[in-house]
């Protein structure tokens, strides 16, 4: 396996629709109910905390309970997603958060719930949320031909589920009860593992640096297998170590106070159209990621987060309300464009074999530092104002991002329209009857589309 990954993308005929394939319709659907279900969550947790009388402090345990796991496990859950494939991990992770939801869907329709109890729960959902995050990524190139508009296509489902869930869950609070909105959240969860469970025979082929013997590999040799395709690549580590200093600068205090300043500037009415001004970019954002295919992803994605430099400018300037609400469109166009260029090089230049374990890493180190971040934004905006912070907040994130652009890795990725190591996936899938019935399905789909017979390089 080579350390830099920058081989020109050779010109190919128009790889296939997602749409084509079935594998992909039934990941989406999966993956758009998914989405909803974790959109709703936060809702619903807070709002039942709150009214159980637990208050503030109550809901901050009841999150804290939640992403502990996350990031204490989610290396592991890259792991096992290699070892076992990210289908198995995730209809399993699935299956777990449908009964930890059933289980608080019932202590709330009995009453008497404790706090202790939530958190408990919280905890098991996020740790079966550390087991499916990784396979994501592996998944999507094993489902779809086109891997580019795969992502572009989810990144709108995620804008969309961004939209509903909330607002769904809060419905359900205030005309129905609390029972009823976990039940909901956990048929959301059940049809997504009903979606994944058919995606079998997607094994990719067994990474070099691993063991003869793959049942008997120990957890740590997997785990530094994935750490040193992870510090191989310096564009990949040098993304994600900006991106964790981001995170802690930008990402940070940008949500809560930019929310309360919002808030203060334009009441709660204006600030929710402000927020829903952003969700409508990142769906235009996602319709770019569609179309726009650059030969440098990496510096194109980039130019596009330099909007997203605005977001904590508008309210720490205090913009008037129609130039914050296309502040946050164009924010959100950006910051979605930059994930649909951002998935589309790792999956497309990680290795199928160790690509879970990979992505494990890029979500540590992409989330691990948020919460402090979040967490020293009210004392730092105590000390010197919400709005010098969000200042400092627009000024890093306009300097991070300039240096990504001066990393010639970084700037000098090119796009491949085919993931790495796809022959040997391919053939690993090829195996088994499941994955040679998928394959018949693309070769119909790609004789329908081509009646020449003349096979692209994705059909093949």
């Amino acid at each position: 396996m080579t350390t830099e990954d920058s081989t020109p993308a050779r010109e190919a005929a128009p790889l296939p629709s997602p749409w084509r394939s079935r594998r992909f319709r039934l990941f989406f659907t999966a993956r758009s109910a998914s989405l909803l279900a974790d959109g709703m969550l936060m809702v619903s947790v807070t709002t039942s905390v709150l009214g159980s009388g637990f208050g503030a402090t109550g809901v901050g345990y009841a999150l804290a309970a939640w992403m502990a796991p996350i990031v204490l496990l989610i290396l592991f859950g890259g792991v096992l997603a290699d070892r076992f494939t990210p289908q198995v991990m995730m209809v399993g992770a699935d299956a777990v958060r449908v009964v930890a939801m059933l289980v608080m869907a019932a202590l709330f329709a009995g009453g008497g719930v404790r706090l202790w109890q939530i958190m408990a729960l919280m905890a098991v959902s996020g740790a079966a949320t550390a087991m499916f995050q990784p396979g994501l990524a592996s998944i999507v190139p094993r489902v779809a031909d086109d891997i580019q508009r795969a992502n572009a296509l989810l990144r709108i489902a995620e804008s969309m589920a961004t939209l509903i869930g909330p607002g769904l869950a809060g419905f359900l609070v205030a005309y129905g009860d609390l029972a009823g909105s976990f039940l909901v959240i956990a048929v959301a969860y059940a049809v997504s593992a009903a979606g994944l469970l058919p995606l079998r025979g997607l094994a990719s082929g067994r990474d070099e640096a691993d063991g003869d013997d793959e049942s008997s590999d120990p957890m740590w040799r997997r785990l530094a297998t994935g750490w040193h395709e992870f510090r191989s690549r310096s564009w990949l580590w040098g993304v994600i170590s900006l991106w964790a200093v981001y995170g802690l600068f930008v990402f940070g205090p940008s949500l809560p106070l930019g929310a309360a300043l919002l808030t203060e500037q334009h009441g709660a009415t204006g600030y929710g159209w402000i927020a829903s001004a952003d969700g409508l970019g990142t769906i235009i954002g996602g319709l770019l990621g569609m179309r726009v295919r650059p030969r440098r992803p990496l510096v194109a994605g980039v130019c596009a987060m330099f909007f997203f430099a605005l977001n904590p400018l508008a309210p720490a300037l205090g913009w008037n309300f129609a130039l914050t609400a296309v502040t946050g469109a164009v924010a959100g166009c950006g910051f979605a464009f930059w994930g649909v260029m951002w998935a589309t090089s790792v999956q497309s230049h990680i290795p199928l074999a160790v690509l879970s374990r990979v992505s494990a890493y890029d979500i540590a180190g992409s989330i691990m530092v948020i919460p402090l971040g979040r967490a020293l934004a009210g004392p730092t905006a105590e000390s010197f104002g919400a709005d010098r912070v969000l200042l400092f907040s627009s000024a890093v994130s306009f300097l991070l991002l300039a240096a990504m652009l001066c990393v010639p890795a970084i700037r000098g990725l090119r796009r491949l329209d085919r993931p790495a190591g796809d022959a040997q996936g391919s053939a690993a899938a090829e195996k088994t009857p499941a994955g040679e019935k998928a394959r018949a399905e693309e070769r119909t789909a790609t004789a329908e589309r081509d009646p020449a017979g003349e096979r692209t390089p994705a059909a093949s």
